[in-house]
């Protein structure tokens, strides 16, 4: 007669919870954490009036139970924690938890969780599905309409974030590039720039993100120009981009001094595609050869073999090479330790490799505010992970006016010598 007769059914359409024994013991370990977390925090808050008393000589500060339970959405699924109630007896002080705001629901790591499923191609009327699985059978509060209403929130985050003052910022590298996607924006020949700085410190962030018509001059003379008014003095020492020609064309029009470097993912690439299959292989390692020597003149020498030995067949692909020759090896005169850095685009890339995935699942067309505010959410979370700079010190070298040969410092040389 003890025996749980009961069969539990699912709603129809929603998926049931992943049953994982070791998440549940992770969320009970997090549960008692924060528990007690908030517990310490009552704690200090009442220690700050201990010696306080009210007119009676009762203390003013008490305990006075607990607030209505709640549930918060982790990462790790849904934990449910309460928070100490406590009374000012002379009615002027009120604690509210820092560590859990009286209207938090969920947590940083889920909010950074939307954008990115939606980017994944998880579309707003499946976000509860997906949801459930991940987060668990309960996940309140993330209705199609919730997530409509944290859509427009991170168009206005985007908003605030592109017009933010940047007098007191400084990047000594800029890493550019047009990205283009799948789905159909508002204008067809739209596509999203992008500009990631290094600063002094060596940390990569985000400087600019804003749509441009066909990677044109006029659209990136626009940002860049963007970027002066909005207080961004100091002119980066180098530029790290493809062969659209609308950015080198603004470059020198907005930062006379900045230096160019190419990107040698992009040029390998352009190259290849004028080669037969059959000569690839071959080819991408003769080019790998160039940018991987480790000198100039070593490179150089590289570079003069390639001419010679595919411009009779392939003078296409030759000429491909042959027109960025200084662009390309402009990374030389910087430090050796930054070149990883400098070669490519790899920190523009490598961000959307995963953007551009949403494509396939986006019907209709999207406007231009919906997919810069998408792309600005999932490059901020992403932000956060970015590896730093090899070589830090070198940047401050580099801001002085250091000059490089090779990758090392000259004066350094002639010491040596």
């Amino acid at each position: 007669m003890g025996e749980d007769k009961v069969i539990r059914l699912k709603s129809p359409g929603t998926p049931g919870a992943v049953e994982d024994p070791l998440t549940e013991v992770l969320r009970e370990g997090a549960r008692r954490l924060l528990v007690s977390a908030i517990e310490a925090e009552v704690e200090s808050f009442l220690e700050q009036f201990r010696e306080e008393k009210t007119t009676e000589g009762l203390n003013r500060m008490v305990r006075n139970g607990r607030l209505p339970s709640r549930t918060i959405q982790t990462g790790i699924g849904d934990i449910e924690v309460s928070v100490p109630r406590v009374r000012d007896r002379a009615g002027k002080v009120r604690f509210s938890s820092s560590i859990l705001p009286p209207y938090l629901r969920r947590t940083k790591t889920v909010e950074g969780l939307l954008p990115w499923l939606y980017l994944k191609g998880i579309s707003t009327g499946e976000f509860q599905e997906a949801l459930t699985v991940l987060l668990g059978k309960d996940a309140p509060g993330l209705s199609a309409s919730t997530i409509s209403r944290l859509k427009e929130a991170w168009k206005d985050e985007h908003q605030r974030w592109s017009r933010c003052d940047l007098s007191n910022r400084h990047y000594v590298y800029l890493w550019v590039d047009g990205i283009h996607f799948g789905v159909r924006l508002e204008e067809a020949a739209q596509c999203i720039l992008v500009v990631v700085g290094a600063t002094p410190e060596g940390k990569k962030e985000l400087v600019a993100l804003s749509d441009g018509y066909r990677e044109s001059e006029d659209s990136w003379r626009e940002l860049l120009l963007g970027l002066r008014s909005r207080g961004l003095k100091i002119e980066p020492h180098l530029a790290i981009g493809d062969g659209a020609l609308g950015f080198w064309k603004a470059l020198p029009q907005v930062f006379g001094t900045t230096r160019r470097q190419r990107c040698w993912v992009h040029k390998t690439a352009n190259i290849l595609n004028k080669l037969p299959k059959s000569q690839q292989p071959k080819a991408k390692a003769a080019l790998h050869e160039i940018w991987m020597a480790a000198t100039r003149q070593e490179a150089e020498k590289a570079f003069d073999h390639f001419l010679s030995v595919y411009r009779p067949k392939y003078p296409k692909a030759v000429a491909c090479l042959e027109k960025d020759r200084d662009a390309l090896l402009t990374f030389y005169d910087f430090p050796a330790e930054h070149w990883i850095h400098l070669r490519t685009t790899n920190p523009i890339e490598s961000t959307f490799a995963t953007v551009r995935l949403r494509t396939t699942r986006t019907r209709g067309c999207v406007s231009r505010e919906s997919i810069l505010a998408m792309v600005f959410m999932l490059v901020k979370s992403a932000e956060r992970h970015w590896r730093k700079l090899n070589g830090i010190p070198r940047l401050a070298q580099v801001i002085e006016g250091v000059v490089f040969k090779d990758g090392v410092r000259e004066d350094a040389e002639k010491i040596a010598a």
